[in-house]
């Protein structure tokens, strides 16, 4: 028997009012995806991308259709239960990094695991682990402002892993970086996504990164145009 999908939308639909004009940036969409895929969305600029992101992660709410994340249907839920959900289930990792500029590198990590709840000797320890394990480990007492472009980013990264989340979203993850610290971070995230087998969507407009996911959904007009899976022996590495 067949695992069901880890993330399953049916018939997703996003409509925004611009004055009198109706913007529909999500148009219908059905997708599944199965735990442990390594999942790139592309597309020109207001193709819908960002926004399939924005919903099928629970950050904005649908139109209409449905949405289930490992078995749970997330736009039935309350606002504060789904930030909940959110918060103990998934990583986001965007292309301004977030990172609170007053915390060190660990502060920042650890802030999840505090907010869900856990002791501070707790978070501090895992948080710690997991900076060793994206290699910033030397940069846990540093502030952001302190830091690469590139380190940054590893510090995002370790925050969205800390909960041990069964999905990372990804908006954009190396749009800020050279092409040589971008390589960099996509083989951090594929070395992880193989490790851990936990589910990456990510959303780019970089054809680099798009070649090094196994899976490629290519978006126009609030659609799905394309949407290729390939073997993982033929990715570009």
């Amino acid at each position: 028997m067949m695992n069901s999908p880890i993330i399953a939308a049916h018939s997703v639909t996003k409509t925004y009012q611009a004055g009198e004009i109706e913007v529909h940036a999500l148009n219908g969409v059905d997708l599944a995806i199965e735990k442990g895929q390594m999942v790139a969305v592309m597309g020109p600029s207001g193709s819908g991308k960002t926004t399939l992101l924005n919903i099928f992660s629970g950050i904005d709410d649908a139109t209409s259709g449905q949405v289930i994340i490992d078995g749970v249907s997330i736009h039935g839920m309350s606002d504060g239960d789904r930030t909940t959900y959110r918060a103990l289930n998934m990583g986001f990792v965007f292309q301004s990094y977030n990172l609170l500029p007053v915390l060190t590198g660990a502060e920042n990590v650890e802030l999840p695991l505090l907010l869900a709840g856990k002791s501070a000797s707790s978070s501090r320890k895992k948080a710690l682990e997991v900076l060793d394990m994206v290699e910033v480990g030397d940069q846990a007492n540093k502030r952001p402002s302190e830091m690469s472009g590139g380190q940054q980013q590893r510090i995002t990264i370790a925050r969205a892993l800390v909960n041990d989340p069964a999905i990372v979203w990804a908006d954009e993850p190396t749009g800020a970086l050279d092409s040589e610290t971008g390589g960099l971070i996509m083989d951090l995230l594929c070395k992880l996504n193989e490790e851990r087998e936990q589910t990456f969507v990510l959303v780019t407009h970089d054809q680099t990164v798009g070649s090094r996911a196994e899976r490629l959904i290519f978006m126009r007009d609030g659609k799905i145009e394309s949407d290729e899976v390939r073997s993982k022996a033929s990715l570009i590495n």
